[in-house]
């Protein structure tokens, strides 16, 4: 069997909001969520044991042996199938972008087309969810719409977005933005979503509606606030929000050209700072195992 290689794309919760909290502690969510095409990387290759590497530039922290991941979702796998796994981190951890979970998930795919693994030898959706939220919405990325605890989940039509990603720097404890959270029951999304013509469309209806954890994770970490506003001040931005529970957030544009030339401008202004620009949309086709 070649080598194959995996992405795993960055997931940007364009909305998110908090519509109440369960008896078990579990918070409600009403979250339309889209992907990009900058992700970290996993290659597999043929090996008699199972084994991780990591590096990259966002490698800092992130462990290489059980409590990664992509080791726990190789061990919902059948067993005895011998992989060596080299994951490649340049998105930046702890950050609202999902990307722990999409590295599970791009796991999942590689190593079912590596192994040839049937609809049998896949793991369960309680499994799945177990190991995060996010993991499930993050085997197909496509834009999709996720409600109760995460795991509801229902794919939209969504114009492709012009964006740029900005992470400050900061880790930002997901718990402790839910705690400064104050209020736990706010309006869901409408019901039906509307048909949008372009990214000007989608931007405008997008202004409308929130992230519901952006407020309490700028209590948490004013750092976010200072992104938020070098975001919001580039040419031809025309929204600015936090993604997930932070600290990442984005800002979102007409054209890629506007964001282009906005992302030179923050590049030079933050160059400490992690930053994309990209293309927010469906990103199916990207995040197939391709052989090496």
């Amino acid at each position: 069997m070649p080598e194959i290689e995996v992405l795993a794309p960055a997931k940007i919760n364009l909305t998110l909001h908090v519509t109440g909290q369960r008896a078990d502690g579990y918070h409600l969510l009403d979250s339309l969520v889209t992907f990009a095409p900058v992700g970290d990387r996993l290659r597999i290759a043929p090996a008699d044991a199972l084994s991780l590497a990591v590096d990259g530039p966002e490698a800092a922290g992130v462990p290489a042996d059980a409590r990664n991941l992509v080791l726990k979702m190789a061990a919902l796998l059948p067993a005895g199938r011998g992989a060596a796994l080299h994951l490649t981190k340049t998105l930046p951890a702890a950050s609202g972008i999902g990307g722990g979970s999409s590295d599970a998930a791009a796991a999942l795919r590689g190593l079912a087309a590596f192994c040839r693994l049937g609809p049998g030898d896949l793991p369960t959706a309680g499994q799945l969810a177990a190991l995060g939220a996010d993991v499930p919405m993050c085997l197909t990325p496509e834009p999709l719409r996720a409600q109760g605890i995460g795991a509801d989940l229902s794919p939209v039509a969504l114009p492709p977005l012009p964006a740029i990603l900005v992470n400050p720097r900061v880790e930002v404890p997901t718990p402790a933005v839910f705690k400064a959270l104050t209020q736990k029951e706010n309006p869901p999304m409408p019901p039906a979503l509307p048909h949008f013509a372009d990214a000007a469309a989608l931007i405008g209806w997008l202004a409308q509606q929130r992230n519901d954890l952006q407020p309490p994770a700028q209590t948490v970490q004013p750092l976010i606030t200072t992104a938020l506003a070098a975001l919001q001040a580039l040419p031809g931005a025309r929204l600015a929000r936090m993604s997930g529970s932070g600290a990442t957030c984005f800002a979102l544009f007409a054209t890629l050209p506007e964001a282009e030339a906005a992302h030179r401008i923050l590049s030079a202004a933050h160059p400490d700072w992690w930053s994309a620009c990209t293309c927010l949309g469906d990103q199916r086709a990207a995040a197939v195992p391709q052989a090496i």
